[in-house]
Formats: structure tokens, C-alpha cells, sequence
């Protein structure tokens, strides 16, 4: 039987990157994305041609009402849920804790913990039902930027991701009684379009090359580590956190 994965932020990054891995091993992919539409139909389109079905929800994962319809959605359209990954997040400009604004911090926080436990508690609650197989998986994306604390850039970042963590550890424990595995990945430095978003567009090409493998990593090498994590083959992880952070 076809597989179904819901993903948030799916439309661009690491999340576009594992739709596709996963729609090329045969997984029905649908995913969330907050307000680029133009980059939503190009994810859905190139997923159709890998030889699979998608469909694009928009909406924010802060948003509790967004997060209820595109599980809704998602099920409605392909009839069950098997794998859920946790990956919308944002990231800010540099800056030391001592100059962040408030309003930095709630949008931080907002998405990146609150819209990251709205959506995982959503697959707490739906999986159990709607599961297709013995078993199912959630995917956390956490950042190796948990483990080193981004000073004088954003350790606001950083302390979300370590919430992300420790979310992994504890829902692994709540929900392996119900078949439903749960794990994280921390990508260290990946070449998205996030180091954009942060004002920094050469942060990974430039720092990749202070890691042990001499380079930043990409969204697809991110993507099949998760890919694996959601299949059979990783059926005895659980409660797992998978550096994919070239040794850093």
C-alpha cells in the first residue's frame, strides 16, 4: 500500500528536498507552505513528474486552525497518514541576545517551538487512527546550532532547536507504545535559502569549509537521512537524533 507524508514548510529547503526523495521511493506527499504559492505549484509540479501525487496547503504552523485543516486536508485527499516531518522554521539576521527585540523573539519562539508542538502533537493525535502500516514515524528537524549555541548569531535559533530535541526524546518515549516512532536531524551548515533569509546568502559556502568534510552539505543529503527515518528499514529507531553536519 502507498504511503502518505505530511511536511511543513515543504515548498522550498529541506523540506521541498524530502518531499521529492520521497515521492521518488514511492511516498504520496503533502506539504505545507506559509505564502510563496509560486514555489508551492513547482514543488507539486515536480513531485507529479517523479511519478507521484501531492498536494500544497497553505497556511502558518503557528496557527492552530491552519495546522487542524492541513492535517484535514491531507487525509481527506489521500485517505491516511503514515509519516509526519516537522521542519517549518525561520532564522534571523546576527545579532547577541542583548539586541534582540521582543518582536524577534515571539516570531522566533512562535514558529519555531509553538508552530513545531502544534504540529507534532496534531500527529500525536492522528497517526494512531490513520496509519497505514504496523507502524508509522515523525521527523523533527532540529540544527547542530542546538549542540554549539550560535553565539553572536543567534542563539534564539539555537535555543528553539535544542526545544526541538528534547521534544524528540520525550514524545519518542509517549508514543512508541502505538507503533509510531519519533526522531530528529541536525543539519549543521546546509546550502538553503534560509542563510538568506538571515542575511547572510554566502553563510554556508563560506563556513562549510571549517568543518571536517571540507564543505557545507545539501538539502538533499538532509532529505534522504529523514527519507530513511520515515521508512522500514530505520523500524528500530526511535528517540534518535541524526547529526547530518558534515563532523561538525
Amino acid at each position: 500500500m502507498q504511503k502518505t507524508v505530511l511536511i511543513s514548510g515543504g515548498s522550498r529547503g529541506i523540506g521541498r528536498a524530502t518531499g521529492l526523495v520521497m515521492a521518488g521511493q514511492g511516498w504520496r506527499v503533502a506539504f505545507t507552505y506559509r505564502g510563496d504559492q509560486a514555489a508551492a505549484d513547482q514543488t507539486v509540479a515536480d513531485i507529479h513528474a517523479a511519478g507521484s501525487e501531492a498536494i500544497a496547503i497553505q497556511g502558518d504552523t503557528a496557527n492552530e486552525a491552519d495546522v487542524l485543516r492541513a492535517y484535514d486536508e491531507t487525509i481527506s485527499a489521500f485517505g491516511g497518514l503514515d509519516a509526519v516531518v516537522v521542519n517549518a522554521g525561520v532564522v534571523a539576521p546576527s545579532s547577541r541576545l542583548a539586541d534582540m527585540s521582543i518582536e524577534r523573539l515571539r516570531t522566533m519562539f512562535d514558529t519555531n517551538v509553538l508552530g513545531a508542538f502544534l504540529f507534532a502533537r496534531e500527529a500525536a493525535r492522528r497517526l494512531p487512527a490513520h496509519k497505514s502500516g504496523e507502524d508509522a514515524a515523525i521527523v523533527l528537524l532540529s540544527s547542530a546550532a542546538a549542540r554549539l549555541g550560535s553565539p553572536n548569531e543567534y542563539v534564539d535559533y539555537a535555543a528553539t532547536k535544542g526545544a526541538i530535541d528534547t521534544m524528540t526524546l520525550g514524545l519518542s518515549k509517549e508514543l512508541a507504545p502505538d507503533g509510531i516512532r519519533v526522531n530528529g536531524v541536525r543539519p549543521g551548515l546546509i546550502e538553503t535559502d534560509i542563510h538568506a533569509s538571515g542575511g547572510q546568502p554566502d553563510r554556508a559556502e563560506r563556513l562549510g569549509k571549517t568543518a571536517p568534510l571540507g564543505r557545507a552539505g545539501t538539502a538533499e543529503e538532509v532529505a534522504n537521512a529523514i527519507a530513511w527515518l520515515c521508512s522500514a528499514e530505520a523500524s528500530y529507531c526511535t528517540g534518535s537524533i541524526l547529526d547530518v553536519a558534515g563532523g561538525r
